[in-house]
Order: C-alpha cells, then sequence, then structure tokens
C-alpha cells in the first residue's frame, strides 16, 4: 500500500507539472509549421500596401490601375478569417501617421474605398518601413506584407543612403507582389513653371515660360497649352514632342488685375492628368503704400518729384528716420531711406527678411561711421570710406557701364538695342563694394558700384551710393532719374513666389509678420478652410505647415488681411511612365536584408489558392489548453484515490 501510495504521489507530481507547463505553452500561442494539418489556422497579421500616387491613375482596359488595387485589396480580406488582423497603408500616406491592424473588416473595407489618389510622391520603401513597423509589433504567428503597384520607375526608393535593415522586422515575413501596370501610356507632364518678370504692372506684359515632357515611348502631337490668369484663359500655345522630348513654351500676355494673381498653364488631357497643370501665384498691389524715411527732410525732395503720378497708384508716406521704431513696417508695400541711423534697424530687417523691399541712399549729414553701423546691422557691405566734396562739381566721376539685363531696366526704354545709358556727374558718394554678397547694377569707373542689389531673406535691398540731391551730384536732373526710381520701387515691392518648388506633402513656412490677430485662417486650394492658433506656435513669426496634400495656391489671412502665400505642385517623378520588373523589386527586397518568402502575383492567377498555399502554420494554444482540462481532472482523480489510500493505511 505505501508503495502504491508513493507512486500516486510522484504520478501527481508529474501531472500538476504538465498542467502548469501547458497552461504555460497555450498562453505562449506555439504554432507548428507542417502542411498535414491540413488548413492554416494560425492567426494571420496583413499589411496592404495600395500605391496611390497619381501614376496610378493610368486607364486601362480593365479601369485604372489605381481602381484596380483597391478591388483586388478587398478581394484579399476573403482570405482571412476571424481574429486575424489587417492593416491599410497607403503610399501617399503620412508616415508620421500610427497605423494600427484591425480585425473589423467592414472598417478595412470602407477604408480601402475612402482611400483617395494623391499629389503626393512618396517611395515604396517607406511605405515598406511602416509595414515592418506594424508587423514587428503584432503577436501573431502569420505575417503578411500585399504590395498593389505599378512599379513606377524611380519610385522603389529614392537613393541607396535612404534604405535601412529591415530584416529583423520583417522576420518570417511573406511579401506578396501585385504590379498592376498593363499598358504602354501616353503622358504629357509639365515640369516647370516659372514667372519671367520680377516687375508687375496692371496693363503691362507679363511673360511666363514652361518646360514641357513627353514622357512616352512615341511621338505626341499638337496637345494644347493653355495660359490661365485668375482662372481666366489668356494665351495658348501647341506642343509637339517626340518620345523622351522636352520643349520650353514662352507665353505673353497684359496683366489686367491687382492683388493675389494666381497663374497656371495646363496641357489637354492624356493618360495621367494630375501633372497637367503647374502653378506660380504673385502679388501686386492695387496702390503702393511708400515710406520714405530721411535724416534731413530736404533730402527727399526730388524723390518725391519722381515719384509723384497722376493715377494715385503710389500712396507715399514721409517720416523722420528717427520715428522708425513707433512706425509698422507692415502697412507698406516699400520703404525708402535716405539717411542713417540705428534706431529700429532690428525692425527694418526683419520688414526685410519677411519679403519685402527697401531702397537705401546716404543722407547729406551721413558720416562714414553711421554709415557703416546702418548697413552692417542690415547685414549687407557697409561701404569703405565717403569721396569727394559735397557742392564741388568740379571733380566728379560717371558711370562705366550698367547691367541692362536686370529687371530694373525692363521696358525703361523704347530702344530695345540700347546698350549704354547716360550718365551724371557725381561728385560725392560712398565707395560700395557688393562681392559675392550682391551684385553690381550699375558701376563706375572706380570699380565701385553707384548701384547694387542684395538679397535678405526673402526681401530684396537696392543701394544707391550717392545722396540723390544736387549738392553731391546731378543725378536728379537727368532723364534717367525719374523713371528708375519708379522701376525701383515697382520692383522692390512686387512678391513673387514663382522660383520657390514646393512640392505636394512638403511643409510651408508662411510669414506671420504684422499679425494682429490669434487666428490665423488658411485658404487651401479647394477653397476649404483651416484655421490655426497662434498661441500654440512656438515661433510666431512663421507658421510650418504641412497640410498640402493638394496642388493649387495656399493663402493665410489674419482677419481679412493676407500675410503670406504660396503655390505647391506636383513632383515631376510621378510623370515616368517607365516600369520596374518584379525581378528589380526583388533585388531591393536583398538591399533591405529581407531573406522571406518573395511571391510574385501574376495577372489571372488564383490569387486565394497561391495565398492558401503558401500558407502552413497551426497554432497550438486550443490543443495545450485541452490537455491542461485534461490533465486537471486526471489529477483529481489521482488525487482523491490517494487520499483514499493513505486513509485507509492510517486506519
Amino acid at each position: 500500500k505505501i508503495k502504491r501510495i508513493k507512486l500516486k504521489q510522484w504520478l501527481l507530481l508529474l501531472l500538476r507539472v504538465l498542467i502548469i507547463a501547458c497552461l504555460v505553452l497555450a498562453f505562449a500561442r506555439p504554432t507548428v509549421k507542417s502542411i498535414s494539418f491540413g488548413s492554416s489556422s494560425a492567426k494571420t497579421t496583413a499589411v496592404i500596401i495600395i500605391d496611390n500616387t497619381f501614376s496610378m491613375s493610368v486607364v486601362s482596359g480593365e479601369g485604372s490601375y489605381f481602381n484596380k488595387a483597391k478591388q483586388i485589396a478587398k478581394s484579399l480580406i476573403n482570405n482571412f478569417q476571424n481574429g486575424d488582423e489587417i492593416a491599410v497603408v497607403p503610399v501617399a500616406g503620412n508616415s508620421e501617421t500610427t497605423i494600427k491592424p484591425t480585425s473589423n473588416f467592414t472598417f478595412v473595407t470602407r477604408e480601402i474605398d475612402e482611400l483617395p489618389i494623391s499629389f503626393i510622391s512618396n517611395t515604396l520603401n517607406e511605405a515598406f518601413i511602416q509595414a515592418s513597423r506594424i508587423l514587428y509589433e503584432s503577436k501573431n504567428f502569420n505575417k503578411e506584407i500585399y504590395l498593389l503597384t505599378d512599379l513606377q520607375e524611380g519610385r522603389i526608393f529614392n537613393s541607396e543612403n535612404e534604405l535601412s535593415n529591415l530584416g529583423n522586422l520583417l522576420n518570417d515575413t511573406r511579401v506578396f507582389l501585385v504590379d498592376l501596370h498593363d499598358k504602354d501610356a501616353a503622358n504629357l507632364g509639365i515640369n516647370e513653371f516659372k514667372i519671367n518678370n520680377q516687375i508687375f504692372e496692371k496693363g503691362k506684359t507679363i511673360r511666363f515660360s514652361a518646360e514641357v515632357t513627353n514622357y512616352s515611348n512615341h511621338l505626341i502631337n499638337n496637345s494644347v497649352a493653355s495660359l490661365y490668369i485668375n482662372g481666366k484663359r489668356s494665351a495658348q500655345q501647341s506642343v509637339s514632342l517626340a518620345a523622351g522630348g522636352t520643349a520650353r513654351l514662352d507665353f505673353e500676355t497684359t496683366l489686367n488685375d491687382t492683388g493675389l494673381i494666381q497663374a497656371s498653364v495646363e496641357l489637354e488631357d492624356d493618360d495621367i492628368n494630375r501633372d497637367n497643370k503647374r502653378y506660380v501665384s504673385f502679388y501686386v498691389p492695387e496702390k503702393i503704400n511708400l515710406l520714405i524715411l530721411t535724416g534731413t527732410r530736404s533730402d527727399s525732395k526730388f524723390v518725391n518729384l519722381a515719384l509723384s503720378n497722376p493715377n494715385n497708384t503710389l500712396l507715399i508716406n514721409e517720416a523722420d528716420l528717427s520715428q522708425l521704431p513707433s512706425i509698422n513696417l507692415s502697412k507698406y508695400n516699400a520703404v525708402i531711406i535716405i539717411g542713417s541711423g540705428n534706431n529700429g534697424i532690428d525692425k527694418l530687417a526683419n520688414y526685410v527678411e519677411g519679403g519685402n523691399g527697401i531702397i537705401i541712399m546716404p543722407g547729406t549729414e551721413s558720416t562714414i561711421q553711421s554709415l557703416q553701423n546702418f548697413f552692417n546691422n542690415l547685414g549687407i557691405p557697409a561701404p569703405s570710406s565717403l569721396v569727394g566734396k559735397q557742392n564741388s562739381p568740379d571733380v566728379a566721376v560717371q558711370f562705366d557701364k550698367a547691367d541692362l539685363q536686370n529687371p530694373i531696366f525692363t521696358d525703361l526704354f523704347e530702344d530695345k538695342t540700347k546698350t549704354k545709358i547716360e550718365s551724371p556727374d557725381i561728385y560725392y558718394y560712398a565707395r560700395i563694394t557688393p562681392g559675392s554678397a550682391g551684385r553690381t547694377i550699375i558701376s563706375m569707373f572706380d570699380n565701385t558700384a553707384f548701384l547694387s542689389e542684395y538679397n535678405r531673406g526673402s526681401g530684396k535691398v537696392l543701394v544707391f551710393n550717392s545722396p540723390p540731391v544736387l549738392s553731391c551730384n546731378n543725378f536728379p536732373m537727368k532723364a534717367l532719374f525719374a523713371p528708375l526710381m519708379n522701376k525701383a520701387v515697382l520692383y522692390i515691392a512686387s512678391k513673387t513666389k514663382a522660383q520657390q518648388d514646393i512640392f505636394a506633402g512638403q511643409e510651408i513656412i508662411a510669414n506671420l509678420s504684422g499679425t494682429a490677430s490669434k487666428q490665423i485662417k488658411i485658404i487651401r486650394p479647394d477653397n476649404s478652410s483651416e484655421f490655426i492658433n497662434t498661441d500654440s506656435l512656438v515661433n510666431k513669426k512663421y507658421l510650418t505647415y504641412a497640410n498640402t496634400n493638394l496642388t493649387g495656391t495656399y493663402k493665410f489671412y489674419s482677419n481679412n488681411k493676407l500675410l503670406d502665400y504660396n503655390s505647391v505642385n506636383f513632383d515631376p517623378k510621378e510623370s515616368v511612365t517607365k516600369y520596374e520588373t518584379s525581378s528589380q523589386f526583388e533585388d531591393y527586397l536583398k538591399q533591405i536584408r529581407y531573406s522571406g518568402n518573395f511571391i510574385p502575383l501574376e495577372k489571372g492567377e488564383d490569387f486565394s489558392k497561391a495565398i492558401y498555399e503558401s500558407r502552413f502554420g497551426t497554432e497550438l494554444w486550443k490543443y495545450f489548453l485541452i490537455a491542461a482540462l485534461l490533465l486537471a481532472l486526471f489529477e483529481m482523480f489521482i488525487s482523491r484515490s490517494s487520499k483514499k489510500d493513505l486513509k485507509m493505511s492510517t486506519d
């Protein structure tokens, strides 16, 4: 009896150890990879990557590539069972957005249906990084990535420098590729659109240029390119291009509007329409509010006379230079400074850096020290010395040459072949050498600059080297003086964002200088509005705006005052109609150290069968849980029997 009791106790110990082991294994969710189980009952986490860049808008016999991708994505859901998880990752999505997989397949279907095609150009590598993070955090045994794309050339990744080792994150993950491109697409794309003017005047000619490329493999004849100003067609041209050819189109029209001008160039429809329109924007004030600041009031006499005009398009306000700290510069489109001073110089520097322009002239009472301090505080090359004497016309210097290609001289002379301008006699001036910091517009015989230009931030600074008075030169008496002063004011008052290349999805840095409101209103290209509180901004002078998924002009307002604007365009990389192969994509997988099972799914193939055959594995947690229960029942029976034997032995 004692031997039998000891045997039962050893058996109870073994059963209890087995029960604990089975429970631990059940919670660990082990899976066996064996076809012999006959089905794939292991839970699966899948990431469906849908290429929603606009190259997927090509329409073939079965509809657009993008719509086919959405149909296939929805059909893939039928290959999953209760408890499986699916995440949908768009290629042209926000990589910073956290995407969580879900077992709600109705939600996944709705998410696929609502996914839009996008102007943002991202790479497949960016989507793979996001998918890798999702799968790495999953506890399910089966992990799968489905990539639905056209495999556009150059959009797997931008450069090898951005590739990282994803092998550890994608361990035991199966990758399925569905290549959707099946057409030799015809596509013209606009790579570039520029304004060729830097001075804007209502009623004057304005010029644009556009660069158009034929991305097709065949000739495209007589496509029409149209120029639009504020939505009105203003000019058009015909373009014919051989395969791979590029052409520059020049447009001219008369500027009839003021305020914010939104210009675009548009091509006729082809297989990819979203690259057929490109935008630029610029601002033409209806009336130019000009502020003249002087150290000596009489110094501005001739400048005032030169800028007076019967049309009242130039509104002149004059103040003493010492009043600068108390003046609200945001009210003015341009500022002329005659003299030098250091009060409020920071305000003036911020005004220029914010995209505005100023004209600087020495005053009759300016000293070399005050000029040098003034120029240094503005961040432009300071004069080295003052040359000559006031009221001493006997010793005079003249112009050497002028850069007549500078925008200031645009339409200034009736004779377009003019190569030299009449020089005044200059007998008192500051010796200024721009060097690499600026450029000389009019030079003098001693290799210094009479008129020079500098860029500060996004603003412009024009510098004359001599006071505009007869005691220093006879420039105010020359025929060139009045038109040059007017052109100079128009030049610094004109603002354009045409040369900025901001692609959809990239950030806009909006200048908020001069805002008095705590709320910024953003008008998007589709005329929808967005509001941002300035209290939430770390830097109150600038707003970093990232919601740029649309192409067109974004406008930033404080109350009803336009603070800033930017045109956003598409990335020309999305216009390409050449494609990679599945073997080239497999090379990419090797570069990111992926060593799993890569399965290209061919057109017409039974996707469900291919997916089923690639899956094998059964989760054993249910079996271990059942075993634990059975062992527990057996343990109860043995325990009771052991207690009975022990009692009988005692008796």
